[in-house]
């Protein structure tokens, strides 16, 4: 009864759309992390891959070998390596982002033990957003090492925080001076020569000119980019579908749901629907905030999302058992409900449990 579809075709054509944006140099990493943002990391990866991405990456050492396993072949960058995961990293030959001294020493370490030569690593710089990464302050003591490793310095790269806001952004501009400044201290240096790259999905949108060697695409190559005139360009790559699967007519001063959610403030008809928050939906969607979309009009989700149902109010549509009720899609928003929820496209999408059947679609 309920569906994830999955469009490959707007996958191509979100891929070619960024890909029209860069130089033919520039290298293309696109993120596959959270299962591809709630679609399916494997289907995606392939998809990537034969459309001549360069890299993927993905944020945990778990993700990575799902892929190596499941025969992906280009590079695969893992995002946030852990201390414990790493003998398993270098096991299936994945490529980690070293973002502290001590992960940096410790991967060392097994790559001598290994007796493993110029293995590829990419050092992940903090430039403002204050999450993870070495402090550009600490780039002397990395090229040293670096020079005294096993280790090969693949790419370094950082990450806006503010990549989408209204140009000019003062927090951008400083951790793009920051950046620069980073590139600078690695020119020259011999036997280090590696790529940079530091603009996500809103960044390769809002910063042109900034595309270095490679850019990393995420929720942009399904479909969104955080700007609603961006977003125009793209094509959501999924639609999450249901059906009423029953109808309720209550009186005016009825309630619905737990906790008597919501109260009918006339006779109303409401439809009851298979999908709840253990299936993704989160709870903020309740109280009239989310909606579904019947016949092209919107159904709003009435009193608190269940675990395993939502109720809607239908009284304005003439539909039945068994029709279709879409939360997002083609043209409907994720990041426009989302939105009204108090949330962003990223949690909603990649919120859909496995319990949500995939169903993918070629044309």
């Amino acid at each position: 009864m309920n569906s994830l579809n999955i469009f490959l075709k707007n996958l191509d054509h979100n891929f070619y759309t960024i890909k029209s944006k860069l130089k033919n140099s520039t290298k293309l990493i696109g993120v596959v992390k959270a299962n591809a943002y709630g679609s399916d990391s494997l289907i995606i990866a392939k998809r990537l891959e034969s459309l001549g991405i360069d890299m993927i990456a993905v944020a945990y050492t778990s993700e990575g070998i799902y892929l190596k396993k499941n025969k992906i072949k280009i590079p695969i960058l893992v995002f946030y390596p852990q201390l414990e995961s790493i003998k398993e990293l270098y096991k299936y030959r994945l490529e980690p982002a070293i973002y502290s001294k001590l992960i940096f020493k410790k991967f060392n370490e097994l790559i001598e033990e290994k007796s493993c030569k110029k293995y590829p690593i990419h050092i992940k710089y903090n430039t403002g957003l204050n999450r993870i990464g070495f402090n550009s302050n600490e780039t002397p003591w990395i090229i040293k090492s670096l020079n005294k490793s096993s280790l090969t310095l693949k790419s370094v790269y950082s990450h806006l925080s503010m990549s989408e806001e209204k140009k000019p952004s003062k927090i951008s501009e400083k951790q793009i001076a920051v950046f620069k400044n980073i590139i600078e201290n690695y020119k020259n240096k011999k036997n280090i020569k590696p790529f940079f790259h530091l603009l996500n999905s809103s960044g390769i949108f809002n910063y042109p000119d900034l595309e270095l060697d490679a850019v990393r695409p995420g929720i942009s190559l399904y479909g969104y980019a955080n700007n609603f005139h961006w977003d125009k360009k793209l094509l959501p790559i999924s639609s999450l579908t249901t059906k009423i699967f029953q109808i309720h007519k209550i009186k005016k001063g009825d309630s619905v749901g737990y906790n008597k959610g919501w109260f009918a403030k006339r006779n109303s008809k409401i439809g009851v629907i298979p999908i709840g928050h253990a299936d993704g939906i989160p709870r903020s969607f309740g109280m009239q905030k989310g909606w579904f979309t019947i016949k092209n009009k919107k159904a709003y989700i009435i009193g608190n999302v269940c675990m395993d149902i939502i109720m809607i109010d239908i009284t304005e549509i003439n539909c039945k058992v068994g029709d279709e009720a879409i939360l997002f899609g083609n043209n409907i928003s994720a990041a426009s409900i989302a939105e009204n929820c108090n949330t962003i496209s990223y949690e909603l999408l990649s919120n859909i449990s496995n319990r949500i059947p995939r169903n993918f679609i070629e044309n």
